[in-house]
């Protein structure tokens, strides 16, 4: 497994555990989200991602920027994607996330937390970008 995969997979299962998310897409967290999902929103999906190199003396590490998007087709529209986005929000900023070994998770932020209509009028979509620095030990 690489740094990147280390990272998604505790940030899914973070999500997943999170009772404020679940409240909101019960178990409809996906890396990627079947056909059948685009009917029983709200849901999260994974979108792209990036690093860039974050060495030190003696340590090997990159921070890592993920994307988690929030979907709603909810009455009022972009009010409850707000919501779902915000209980991503809440479950990771500053969350202490533990990765399989021989990787270590440090500094976990939110950088970004957007929502915003889909041009099919009928959807919103909500980003939220989190930002973690990713040890190898």
């Amino acid at each position: 497994m690489n740094a990147a995969r280390a990272l998604q997979a505790a940030v899914f299962e973070h999500l997943k555990a999170n009772s404020a998310v679940a409240a909101i897409v019960g178990a409809r967290v996906y890396d990627h989200p079947p056909a059948s999902a685009a009917w029983k929103k709200p849901y999260l999906a994974f979108g792209t991602g990036y690093s860039v190199d974050a060495d030190a003396d003696c340590i090997d590490a990159r921070e890592h920027t993920l994307q988690i998007d929030c979907w709603s087709r909810d009455q009022g529209r972009l009010g409850p994607c707000r919501d779902l986005a915000d209980a991503v929000h809440r479950a990771l900023h500053r969350a202490e996330l533990v990765a399989d070994p021989p990787f270590a998770i440090s500094a976990m932020r939110v950088v970004l937390n957007r929502v915003f209509a889909d041009p099919d009028g009928k959807t919103a979509h909500g980003v939220v970008q989190v930002r973690a620095l990713v040890q190898e030990n």
